[in-house]
């Protein structure tokens, strides 16, 4: 089920990350970019929800897809703080924080798929809390600037992304807590 609806959608996240990027490096009026960029990542960003949404509605759930969806959602929140780092809109160690989290939690997954304990690992409503202060930290620092005259997105964003990496951590833990009688079972 390589090109089914639902994972060309999440193919869009890969191929956005160019395009994303690509914005900050067109001389634009640096306004312009920012709406752009955040409207691309907002967009692209929802297409996790209804990539999901479709499999399931269509019967198009396929081992590659449920493979390459969480691929794409780090790749694209990846990118994204790197692009924010760039700016100096996000501190370099909440950077560290959640890509290290996404390196690590990947491989424990990964390895613990192997030994058959993949359950051990399974998502948890610490990740998706996690996820979602990232998915609306992310345009919020894209944006970096007065929404509706009201909201200071940087200030917003900054709170947000920190509180993201605090989850990212926390979850980690957890993740690795649940993890760690398999360990210690191949460890020996």
């Amino acid at each position: 089920m390589f090109f089914t609806i639902p994972t060309i959608l999440t193919w869009t996240r890969i191929v956005a990350i160019p395009l994303i990027v690509g914005v900050f490096y067109l001389g634009w009026n640096p306004s312009l970019q920012n709406l752009i960029a955040t409207v691309m990542f907002v967009t692209f960003a929802l297409t996790d929800w209804l990539d999901g949404y479709l499999a399931r509605k269509l019967n198009q759930t396929s081992s590659f897809g449920a493979f390459l969806d969480p691929v794409a959602d780090k790749f694209l929140v990846c990118a994204s703080l790197l692009v924010l780092v760039h700016l100096n809109r996000a501190d370099v160690f909440v950077a560290l924080i959640i890509i290290g989290r996404e390196i690590a939690i990947s491989a424990l997954r990964e390895w613990m798929a192997q030994i058959g304990a993949s359950k051990s690992v399974a998502v948890h409503m610490l990740g998706k809390l996690k996820t979602t202060a990232q998915m609306v930290a992310i345009p919020f620092l894209l944006y970096d600037g007065l929404l509706f005259g009201l909201i200071d997105t940087g200030v917003w964003g900054t709170w947000l992304i920190w509180i993201a990496a605090i989850l990212t951590v926390w979850s980690m833990i957890y993740y690795l807590q649940k993890a760690l009688p398999e360990i210690r079972k191949r460890v020996k």
